[in-house]
């Protein structure tokens, strides 16, 4: 499902027109976005959450060259959905 499936789907179950819903949707996705920019975990309950995860530094090879690698500390986002996200999707 692509967002514009979204917005379709939105619109045709509550009657709101597509260009409002289409605004709603992106300013959702910006406000996680800059949520989770700032290092802000972003909580939907009974859906799930948007957190920010930190990995490690770690020490990685470049097979072609033959030569090793540090990779830096970084944050990376991920989704982890709720309980009864998972029990519906089952």
């Amino acid at each position: 499902m692509t967002k514009a499936d979204i917005v379709n789907e939105i619109a045709k179950n509550t009657g709101i027109d597509k260009v409002t819903v289409l605004t709603t949707v992106e300013a959702f996705m910006e406000t996680v976005k800059d949520s989770l920019s700032k290092n802000d975990n972003v909580y939907l309950r009974g859906f799930g959450s948007f957190v920010i995860k930190q990995r490690a530094e770690k020490t990685a090879r470049n097979i072609s060259k033959n030569t090793t690698i540090i990779i830096p500390a970084h944050n990376i986002p991920s989704f982890k959905p709720a309980k009864t996200f998972v029990s519906v999707v089952k």
